[in-house]
This record gives C-alpha cells, structure tokens and sequence, in this order.
C-alpha cells in the first residue's frame, strides 16, 4: 500500500511539474503576441533570445532577431504591430526539459496563419530563439495560389539558382 501511495505520488509530482513547465512556456508565447497586439517593442524582443530567428511569410522574411527589429520598429511606433490569436496549439518538451518546440494555428489579420517555433531555457527563462510564420492554405486552393504567385516565386527561384 505505501508503494502504491509513493508511486501516487510521485506521479502526480512529475505532472504537476509537467504542467508548470507547459504553462510558462505558454505564457511567453501568449505574453510576446500580445506584446505586439499592444506595440509593446521592448517587451516583445526581449522574449526572444539573442540569436533568435524570425521567419516571415515572405520569400526574402528570414531575419536575425536584431534584422527583425530594425523592420519591426516602425509597426511598433505606430501603436499597432500585428496581432495573432492562438486557436490551437501543440507544445513538446526534449529530454533535458531546456528546449521546446511548438506549433500553433492563429487568427491574424492575414485570417488562418500557422506559426512553429522553439524556445530555449536560458539563464532559468524560456526565450523564443526560432519562429517560422505562414499563411495557411486551403489544399482545395493550392493550384490557384500557386498560379496567382508563379511570376514573383520564378523571378526569386531564378535569382536562388544564380547565387
């Protein structure tokens, strides 16, 4: 019985921790878009660590996270940067618990985004050091969007091909 009762326990130790780690690395996710809902510069960049990666949903949108400010400022300045609402979400955690990676599909101005990222614990935080935004697409849509883009994709595939 008392085996019973420590492995009772413990388990449920392990789960609430579990849930704790989940829910910070949550919370900075939930904290750094509603940073850029409420133009909030300093506080959405300093969730980010120092070598963050911010894809974009342009071909040419692929920034180091000091790239991604100098764009971002003038949103920013005009009180309004972008504002993602998270609808769902997916979150895994590696072995050592000090990396995790998610997925998230967003309301966004641009309507049904997903976005994917992972945040690194530094120092005893949780910093977002990779994200990668995109425009969903309906796959009974595809064909027309991809020949809606075909001009602009070409021009950069054939600029890609001679570097």
């Amino acid at each position: 019985m008392r085996i019973l009762l420590f492995l009772l326990f413990f388990g449920n130790v392990i789960l609430s921790q579990e849930n704790n780690m989940a829910n910070e690395v949550r919370s900075v996710i939930t904290q750094w878009h509603l940073a850029a809902s409420e133009a909030r510069f300093n506080d959405y960049f300093e969730a980010m660590s120092p070598n963050a990666v911010f894809i974009g949903t342009d071909a040419g949108e692929n920034w180091s996270k000091n790239e991604f400010m100098v764009y971002a400022k003038p949103h920013f300045d005009k009180g309004k940067a972008w504002n993602f609402k998270t609808l769902e979400q997916n979150l895994y955690f590696n072995d050592k618990d000090d990396i995790a990676w998610f997925d998230e599909l967003l309301d966004t101005q641009m309507k049904l985004c997903r976005g994917s990222g992972v945040l690194q614990k530094i120092d005893g935080e949780w910093k977002i050091s990779h994200y990668v935004l995109s425009i969903v697409i309906p796959n009974e849509n595809v064909s027309e969007v991809a020949l809606m883009k075909q001009g602009t994709d070409n021009k950069i595939i054939e600029q890609l091909k001679k570097q």
